[in-house]
């Protein structure tokens, strides 16, 4: 569960962790007024559960009091990658003398948390981790262990922070590291991490992501996931399946959470594909959920094809593809569409999606219909 960053910053706050001033406008007055209370220039930002945000125009700087509400209006009306936002978070704009990154999150290697740090934060802090991974550093932490002081200042030493800086951030990661764990973290991200010119450190920017196994420790934010989600989303949830929204351009829908995360890994060796979700089915494939699961994938923007993956066992898949059937005829989908279905009532399955203009896969490996649908679109592999 990823929350908001209004949420994360509530969370961290309380922590102890300083963030600037400012809240959470539903309308463009709220804007306004918080803005009037906390002193222009303020910072707007759109609060949607999408990575790019700010270079989507998701965030914007207003100097002047009166133009908060114009801008705030049309913020609130424009849709990131799809997704209409929750409400605009207001903040005190913070001058910056340097910006920094810091993360927390599970080493996949390792099995335990890692703490990261970099002297280049920002929204290009993606592009520092492919093209100069030098300049991430890393502490990996034992859980069974505390987690000291003495570790966490070798750490922020490489980054050439020294003295107030150098201490405050060290209570930063110590702080963020107690959230990470009393929260069931899967990623605790502060970026950037500001240094100001009178030597005091913010966060201007929280993520929190939390384990979905462990909400049950947590029944306030599971119960707003809840009353936050649509209703074909709460239907989803009900039947057991699972649906993340990712920023690529292939819709994906899996009969297996394992089976989605290794078809999601195949489809970005090919240059310019990636996946636009993740959706798995759970157990039982029905006519209904798969049209559930069909209206959600192409609600996404910026999709070039679908692809999708089932193994059936115990489960039959044909009425699952009467399903998807369906939504194609009704909402005449012209993209391309590719299917790998194996299993119970198989030959029927095919059929119904072959009618429907599917392009079916009757091999067993899914590296198959990985590459016929990257050659539909003109793509190589890298």
């Amino acid at each position: 569960m990823k929350l908001h960053e209004y949420q994360a910053e509530e969370i961290f706050s309380k922590y102890g962790i300083d963030i600037p001033p400012g809240g959470l406008a539903k309308i463009p007055r709220e804007a306004k007024e918080i803005a009037q209370s906390i002193g222009v220039p303020v910072v707007l930002k759109s609060q949607v559960l999408v990575g790019g945000r700010g270079k989507a125009g998701g965030v914007k700087i207003v100097d002047r009091l009166a133009e908060i509400d114009i801008v705030a209006d049309k913020m609130l009306k424009t849709e990131i990658k799809g997704y209409k936002p929750e409400g605009l978070l207001v903040l005190k704009k913070i001058e910056i003398q340097k910006e920094m990154y810091l993360g927390i999150t599970i080493d996949r290697t390792l099995g335990i948390p890692i703490i990261m740090i970099s002297s280049e934060g920002g929204i290009n802090i993606e592009e520092v981790n492919r093209e100069n991974p030098e300049k991430i550093f890393k502490l990996p932490v034992d859980p069974l262990q505390n987690l000291y002081p003495y570790q966490v200042i070798s750490l922020v030493k490489k980054i050439g922070l020294s003295g107030e800086p150098l201490i405050k951030t060290v209570n930063i990661i110590i702080k963020l590291y107690k959230i990470f764990r009393e929260y069931d973290g899967l990623i605790a991200e502060i970026n950037p991490l500001v240094l100001t010119e009178d030597k005091k450190v913010f966060c201007v920017d929280a993520v929190l992501e939390i384990d979905d196994s462990a909400l049950f420790r947590h029944p306030k934010l599971n119960r707003k996931r809840w009353d936050a989600m649509s209703g074909r989303d709460q239907r989803l949830m009900k039947k057991g399946a699972t649906f993340v929204k990712l920023d690529g351009n292939i819709g994906l829908i899996c009969s297996g959470a394992g089976l989605a995360m290794a078809t999601m890994d195949m489809i970005n060796d090919y240059p310019g594909l990636s996946p636009a979700n993740f959706l798995e089915t759970g157990g039982g494939i029905t006519s209904d959920l798969m049209v559930d699961c069909m209206e959600l994938v192409l609600e996404q923007p910026e999709l070039k094809a679908i692809l999708i993956n089932l193994y059936g066992g115990i489960n039959p898949i044909h009425e699952g593809a009467k399903g998807i059937a369906k939504v194609i005829k009704e909402k005449k989908v012209s993209i391309p569409m590719v299917a790998k279905a194996l299993g119970n009532h198989q030959e029927e399955t095919w059929s119904t999606l072959e009618e429907v203009g599917v392009h079916v896969i009757k091999e067993s490996e899914t590296q198959k219909a990985v590459e016929f649908l990257a050659k539909l679109l003109g793509v190589k592999a890298k």
